[in-house]
């Protein structure tokens, strides 16, 4: 019975989250949060201004920005895992490209470095053979593509490459 309410609770506080997430990004909360502003400033001349009209303003938003950036925070982490997560099937399934590069977000700061000059190399290095604005042909995707076809094993998936 343990193991069903951690993961309960995480699973209501993943739903809650996600909930909030596409509520406070809505134009309906920024149309509420324009009316709280409003409200308040209208409110202003009825308090004579006083120290405890604006402490309601300034603990309001302090406790809704508090909470906004673990929110914010969490909300990021899962779309970079999920994004991650994509990219490395992408790598470990192209053909020709590097398995060094799955997971490589676990990398030290200075392998990273390492990497991004040897790519920033291979990029002046294409660079220098086609101009920018240069697009590729339909034909030359449909032959791509008919390449890639002819290299997949007969159970129909791409050998990984260790």
């Amino acid at each position: 019975m343990r193991h069903k309410k951690p993961r309960t609770v995480t699973r209501l506080a993943e739903q809650m989250s996600a909930t909030v997430t596409r509520w406070t990004g809505s134009t309906m909360a920024f149309v509420l949060a324009c009316l709280v502003i409003i409200v308040w400033v209208v409110t202003g001349p009825l308090f004579n201004y006083s120290d405890t009209w604006q402490l309601v303003i300034n603990t309001g938003t302090t406790i809704v920005t508090f909470l906004m950036v673990f929110l914010i925070q969490r909300t990021q982490n899962k779309d970079s895992l999920a994004i991650h997560m994509k990219l490395n099937e992408l790598v470990a399934a192209l053909a020709g490209a590097s398995n060094r590069l799955i997971e490589c977000e676990d990398l030290s700061e200075d392998e990273l470095r390492v990497l991004q000059k040897h790519y920033g190399k291979l990029a002046a290095m294409a660079k220098k053979d086609a101009a920018l604005t240069e697009s590729h042909s339909v034909e030359e995707a449909e032959e791509r593509h008919v390449r890639k076809q002819k290299q997949l094993t007969p159970e129909g998936t791409r050998p990984r490459r260790p």
